[in-house]
């Protein structure tokens, strides 16, 4: 069983959760060019070792969080909360 650590609900089973992806920068949509959405949408690196991944807590929080995962060894060394989105007409 592989445990995520979830910083609200503490470490959960993994089935808890739903694999988000891995942490990649967004593109301006203002100035990218459709090979740079393209590799923004479908292209991914899965390395081996430490990674930056995005993580939802499913079946429990509701929170979408970070972690540094080693995709070897499952061992976890950071994870952090990602910002809560702004409504709309909030000023």
């Amino acid at each position: 069983m592989i445990l995520i650590p979830c910083p609200n609900c503490g470490p959960r089973n993994a089935s808890e959760f739903r694999y988000v992806g891995e942490s990649i920068a967004r593109p301006d949509p203002n100035s990218a060019t459709q090979e740079q959405w393209r590799a923004y949408l479908y292209e991914r690196v899965n390395p081996s070792g430490w990674t930056t991944e995005s993580w939802f807590h499913r079946a429990g929080c509701g929170r979408y969080f970070k972690i540094e995962r080693d995709t070897n060894s499952n061992e976890v060394r950071a994870v952090r909360l990602e910002p809560a989105a702004a409504t709309k007409g909030e000023s």
